[in-house]
């Protein structure tokens, strides 16, 4: 699927704590955005195309209702890109991954990621580093349009307490953690 080019926009505390499309409740600390298009459930990688930051997100709700907006972001993906004291800018949407046909156990799990990178020997370097006291630590490699990525994660755990008490005693390590659902 082709990079869509267009105005991305956030939302937040007006909606934190209310059901989304998906039926989960809308955090707007999570990495999660709404889109009008995309398959609930699609990964993304939206990329300010002003500052070259970029964000890996999950599609759970639906939106933006603004005519000439392409995706609308969380708070915390947001702030991540850069967009919060402005409200809008021009991003860039790759599609990692559309959603597959679940399993009647719910899919893989739950992954603690602590790094996406775009070169293969950095995710390594965290691989090896994390390795040292974690078993379950690897290195997935994805594409984005024509880019590739490199995402450092931990798991599967089979509940989201069980991710998030992994990621509490990672979050030492002083990296930036984030619990998903696959």
């Amino acid at each position: 699927m082709s990079p869509r080019i267009g105005v991305a926009s956030w939302y937040g505390p007006g909606f934190d704590g209310h059901p989304t499309a998906s039926g989960e409740i809308y955090d707007q600390e999570d990495l999660t955005a709404a889109s009008a298009t995309l398959p609930l459930g699609t990964e993304v990688m939206v990329t300010n195309l002003d500052n070259g930051r970029s964000v890996e997100l999950r599609i759970n709700d639906r939106g933006p209702f603004v005519k000439g907006r392409e995706i609308d972001l969380s708070h915390r993906a947001a702030r991540i890109l850069g967009i919060v004291r402005p409200g809008t800018a021009r991003v860039r949407v790759d599609v990692i991954r559309t959603p597959s046909i679940r399993t009647a156990s719910g899919g893989r799990g739950y992954f603690v990621q602590v790094g996406a990178f775009s070169r293969a020997a950095n995710a390594e370097r965290l691989r090896q580093r994390l390795a040292i006291n974690y078993s379950d630590v690897s290195v997935e490699e994805l594409s984005a349009g024509e880019r590739r990525l490199y995402r450092v994660r931990m798991g599967s755990f089979d509940t989201r307490d069980q991710a998030q008490q992994r990621a509490l005693q990672s979050a030492r390590l002083g990296l930036p953690i984030v619990v998903v659902r696959e």
